[in-house]
């Protein structure tokens, strides 16, 4: 299924989301503290955790699959507090990260689906 390391889909999922949203929030305003914080808002783990839980009933078994890997991952020390929300989000970014790399029109789809929610309004 995938050709890369957990943790490299991971890493580029990150900068992904983080380049989606920040595309989404420049059409909502041209406040340099609004953009900020509107950016802040939804890159982060507790939102990604939230978006991971929002689509997780139209993954496919694979994703699913690798959504379970990647929660499993080893987490920073630093980040103990708050593990489950971590190793969601890192999850997320995985399947971000994959369908970057692996399928564009899946993610586009995601995309779409990520904008219609109140989340993102």
């Amino acid at each position: 299924m995938e050709t890369l390391a957990l943790r490299n889909y991971a890493h580029l999922g990150d900068a992904v989301w983080e380049i989606f949203v920040r595309e989404y929030v420049i059409l909502k305003t041209s406040n340099s503290k609004m953009l900020h914080k509107m950016t802040t808002d939804r890159v982060n783990a507790g939102f990604q955790a939230d978006m991971l839980n929002l689509i997780s009933d139209d993954l496919t078994e694979e994703e699913l699959e690798l959504v379970r890997r990647a929660r499993n991952l080893p987490i920073p020390v630093g980040r103990r507090s708050i593990q489950n929300v971590y190793r969601l989000s890192t999850a997320f970014e995985v399947l971000i990260g994959y369908w970057y790399l692996e399928d564009k029109l899946r993610l586009e789809n995601f995309y779409n689906i990520f904008r219609s929610t109140e989340f993102f309004n």
